[in-house]
């Protein structure tokens, strides 16, 4: 479509052709009626390609260059082969066409058009027209037959062609469709056999009668095969409105194949090689579609074609599917086409929504894409077309010589590649004198070493201030990023982190020896002190705070908890002790040398935590008094 800013004519290649298949469509609209002859549609659906002998081998059917473009095969279709290697003449031929038309039904005007005013054209009829994208919501399925032909299956190897004959392709269009294009191609892409001029007819470039129309001049329009193709095309249109209105008067069919005859040109210049219409009876009601198969250059891969086409046409629905031919991607949209007022029955312009497939197969020399399309106005027979059309993609077959196009891998055209939006590389960010070293590391990754891991971090100076004012120009980190800068004395700057050592024991109390007997190392006569990682203590060599989150100790610091209790030898009982005592030694004993470490107080075993001081504990047997003869009975509240 060429609406769409991003897929616009410029930028996309198949917009011509798509233009051609939505001008087939308002064909059909405005002058297909209840008097059009339809084929039923078992012509449609009763195809089975794989069951004709020539299925497999349509390569081996006498085609162009020494017979035509495409040729009917009963009980199979109408073959239809094109290349890269036969571009033809470029001579035109719808002057032509349309007066030997005109001649042929006697003249009168064609609907639409004015009598004896000029040369008939397309643009009298506001032809050719251009569709537009329809809501998501007009959008068809993706029918049941065009998700089929994502399942994984074997392709073909491109047939052998001898040098110089470029790439081609082949396949076959189902036998309900009408082709609306010369059965033996434009001029110079076959051999036709020069049909004999009349007596008295021009021989640089039509007849006496017709000379102004012709269009002869001495590039090509007055060449006997020009003339030769003008006449097969105009032949071949008279057949074909003959057939879809043999039911009429000579009215219609002047009509139908004037009008097609003015599309002529446009449908050369947009690489079609292929279009027909198709006119079914179905169910007692009548059934359009129209079908276009166009070749394109468009050197992406069908990844990258996929991808572009997801992206511009945000309405349609776009597949990856595997072909026995190769990958292909496959569209799904919903499309509006005008139907001009000089074409419509009352006069007045109006708009049919249709639904159209598209696909898009790339040939084997790197840089030409086959794009076949299909449209219909009737959304009840979506899957009876789609299913034709999934065995139209099936039947394509490929040769090609094996020279690439020049190009095709590395280079890409502006056209292609100017509907995708390519983010602008970022400039380069300038240095700031407040950047930090991870940025400084980001910018230069390769400058770090390999054996750092971690984040860097610096330890800020003893006389550091957080709350001093900022330099009007600091200084700018090195470039490395990962090493402090040197001061003006050429020493770091900051204070080094001291990582502590596998034993170290930070709860260790200065000054008391280790009592679990793993002693420490001895540390050398005039190495320095180890400074305090947690701040638990403050040597008197180190530094002040500089966050002043710590004080020095005025006096004596409080040493924390032992982290392995002192070992004290067990205490005999008090009992045992008082019987190894001798009456005459008492409390004058000798004390004991004092030992090391804090004396601590061992409870007996039967300590209760939990006692009341002194309550009598009524869980011990109450010893028995000693008997007294004198002694008067206690007094006995209780009995």
């Amino acid at each position: 479509m060429t609406q769409d800013v991003q897929f616009s004519v410029e930028a996309n290649p198949f917009a011509a052709a798509e233009q051609v298949c939505a001008t087939l469509g308002t064909l059909t609209d405005a002058l297909f009626d209840q008097h059009t002859s339809r084929h039923p549609v078992a012509s449609l659906s009763a195809l089975r390609t794989a069951e004709h002998p020539a299925a497999e081998a349509l390569f081996a059917l006498p085609l162009a260059p020494n017979g035509p473009v495409h040729t009917a095969l009963d009980r199979l279709g109408t073959v239809t082969t094109a290349g890269t290697g036969r571009p033809g003449t470029g001579a035109r031929l719808t002057d032509r066409v349309v007066t030997a038309l005109q001649a042929r039904y006697g003249g009168g005007a064609v609907r639409g058009a004015i009598a004896d005013r000029g040369t008939t054209s397309a643009a009298l009829f506001q032809l050719p027209v251009t569709g537009e994208f329809a809501d998501a919501k007009l959008r068809p399925p993706f029918a049941p037959a065009l998700a089929a032909l994502a399942a994984g299956q074997q392709t073909r190897q491109p047939v052998e062609l001898p040098t110089g004959a470029g790439a081609e392709v082949r396949l076959v269009v189902p036998p309900g469709f009408h082709s609306l294009t010369s059965p033996g191609g434009p001029p110079g892409v076959s051999a036709r056999t020069v049909p004999p001029l009349p007596d008295g007819a021009d021989r640089t470039g039509g007849s006496a009668s017709g000379g102004s129309a012709s269009g002869g001049s001495a590039s090509g329009g007055s060449a006997p095969a020009t003339v030769a193709a003008a006449d097969e095309l105009a032949r071949h249109l008279a057949e074909v409105a003959e057939e879809l209105f043999s039911a009429t008067g000579p009215e219609p069919r002047r009509d139908f194949a004037v009008i097609s005859a003015t599309l002529a040109d446009l449908i050369r210049d947009a690489g079609v090689v292929y279009a027909g219409v198709c006119a079914l009876e179905l169910d007692d009601r009548a059934s359009d579609a129209a079908l276009v198969v166009s070749l394109a250059r468009h050197p992406l891969p069908i990844t990258a074609l996929a991808t572009e086409l997801a992206t511009v046409r945000r309405h349609a629905e776009v597949w990856t599917v595997l072909l026995p031919a190769g990958p292909a991607a496959v569209l799904v949209e919903g499309r509006t086409v005008p139907v001009p007022g000089p074409l419509a029955a009352d006069g007045q312009r109006r708009w049919v929504v249709t639904s159209a497939v598209q696909a898009f197969v790339p040939l084997p020399d790197g840089g030409t894409v086959l794009c076949a399309q299909l449209s219909t106005a009737r959304p009840e027979d979506w899957e009876l077309y789609t299913e034709a059309f999934a065995e139209l993609l099936k039947s394509i077959q490929f040769g090609w010589d094996g020279v690439p196009v020049p190009g095709a891998a590395t280079a890409v055209p502006a056209a292609a590649v100017s509907s995708v939006p390519t983010p602008a590389p970022a400039p380069a960010p300038t240095p700031s004198p407040a950047a930090t070293i991870e940025e400084a590391s980001a910018e230069a990754p390769e400058e770090r070493p390999v054996h750092l891991r971690g984040t860097p971090v610096r330890v800020p100076p003893a006389d550091f201030n957080p709350f001093a004012p900022v330099a009007e120009t600091p200084e700018v980190p090195a470039a490395g990023g990962d090493q402090a800068a040197p001061d003006a004395e050429g020493g770091p700057k900051g204070t080094p982190v001291m990582v502590p050592p596998p034993d170290f024991n930070p709860f260790a109390m200065g000054g008391v020896p280790d009592v679990s007997g793993d002693a420490p190392a001895t540390q050398p006569a005039g190495a320095a002190p180890v400074a305090d990682p947690f701040g638990t203590t403050v040597a008197a060599e180190q530094k002040a705070d500089p966050f002043g989150t710590t004080l020095p100790s005025q006096g004596p610091a409080v040493p924390p908890p032992p982290s392995t209790p002192p070992v004290i030898p067990a205490q005999a009982p008090p009992a045992a002790a008082a019987a190894e005592r001798s009456p005459g030694q008492g409390g004058d004993a000798e004390e004991p040398a004092p030992g090391k470490g804090t004396p601590v107080m061992v409870p007996p075993p039967d300590f209760n935590p939990f006692a009341i001081g002194g309550l009598p504990d009524l869980s011990a047997p109450e010893p028995e008094p000693a008997e007294e003869a004198d002694a008067e009975p206690q007094n006995r509240p209780f009995g």
